[in-house]
């Protein structure tokens, strides 16, 4: 079995050794990895021909195929990827003037059990290991022309990120290391439900990176409907744990609101975030919900969502909405997937429209102009 090289375990510095070959050979073979986008051993030109077929021979670079790859108008692109074991995954990559955003998954499935949203519908069904989180990078890297590189990541796509940091954390490592991707930690953004033990664990290890919270309610008992998992922690905990990641690391925070029309979305709603939030240093991030086939959730009209926005702003709460990005490439996180494997239900009347023209985990997560 073949090792796949972009895993910590992989021993590529052991092997070089066997080979009688300088240890300086794995720097070369980082360069060609992170820095000239190689696809296969045999594009690593000044390597010895005999140590490239030998690799070959050993380490694969790709467990991954890509299954699907859309493209919307505005410079969005989505890739649905196939691991080994059959499983598939969503990654995406975001151009806005000169950033290039990439979105990408932690898990397959979520085991968080949004109501409202399409990664979770099936459950969780394994973590991704640190190879396959890198992998989605160089996928998504190699989108790319030569001149232009990743500037920010996201790590907002299927999955809970907090509940796989023994190979999230080393993939960042990577994504900053500059022989990896080289990209610099504030502009690296976790997005999570609110996992206490994760967050007080990102704190004691690593705490520069913008941390989202996803809170979707101002209270627990709509919250713990939406988020079921809010039933175990409580809104109070989620936080508790936000304040102390703030002093931890001097970051503006960011809480993530999904507006579901109907559900979430009133005057009073408005009134009892500004509450929760209070004087907190932070950023509100309003998202318009975008339809899921067969849930039944539905976009905010215009009138509610600009009532609710009037609450928070006349509060002088920091609020932004985020921008719809790459439409008519099959909607929102985890749909592409389901799509795919043709458990999506048909949709019908609005629900169609609104499916069609929804973005594929369109996000916008820092203010104009922070972390750059």
């Amino acid at each position: 079995m073949q090792h796949h090289l972009l895993d910590p375990s992989a021993p590529l510095l052991q092997r070089l050794a066997e080979l009688g070959q300088p240890a300086w050979r794995a720097k070369a073979v980082r360069r060609w990895l992170y820095g000239s986008r190689a696809s296969s051993f045999a594009d690593m030109t000044d390597l010895p021909k005999a140590l490239r077929e030998a690799l070959e021979a050993e380490f694969t670079l790709w467990t991954t195929t890509i299954a699907t790859h859309s493209r919307a108008e505005d410079g969005t692109e989505k890739l649905l990827l196939e691991l080994h074991d059959r499983q598939r995954i969503e990654c995406v990559m975001l151009r806005d003037g000169e950033r290039r955003t990439v979105c990408i998954s932690s898990q397959v499935g979520c085991a968080m059990g949004c109501v409202f949203c399409a990664s979770g519908i099936d459950g969780v069904v394994r973590n991704l290991t640190t190879g396959e989180i890198l992998e989605q990078l160089l996928r998504l890297a190699r989108l790319l022309p030569a001149t232009e590189r990743i500037s920010h990541i996201v790590v907002m796509g299927m999955g809970e990120p907090l509940a796989n940091l023994d190979r999230l954390l080393p993939a960042l490592a990577v994504a900053q290391d500059p022989e990896g991707l080289g990209i610099s930690q504030r502009r690296i953004t976790i997005s999570t439900v609110g996992l206490p033990a994760g967050m007080e664990r990102l704190i004691a290890e690593n705490p520069g990176y913008h941390l989202a919270v996803s809170l979707h309610a101002a209270g627990d008992d709509l919250r713990t409907k939406l988020v079921p998992v809010n039933k175990s922690i409580g809104l109070a905990a989620v936080m508790d744990a936000a304040d102390r990641y703030w002093e931890a690391s001097g970051r503006r925070l960011t809480f993530e609101y999904v507006l579901l029309g109907g559900v979430n979305d009133s005057p009073l709603h408005a009134r009892e975030l500004v509450r929760l939030i209070g004087g907190r240093a932070a950023l509100v991030n309003i998202i318009p919900y975008n339809s899921v086939a067969g849930l039944p959730y539905r976009e905010p009209s215009q009138g509610s969502r600009e009532r609710f926005l009037d609450v928070l702003r006349e509060a002088g709460v920091n609020v932004q909405v985020r921008r719809r990005k790459g439409a008519r490439i099959d909607a929102a996180c985890g749909q592409l997937r389901r799509i795919a494997a043709g458990t999506k239900p048909s949709p019908s009347g609005d629900e169609a429209t609104a499916a069609a023209s929804s973005p594929p985990m369109a996000i916008e997560p820092l203010a104009p102009g922070s972390a750059t």
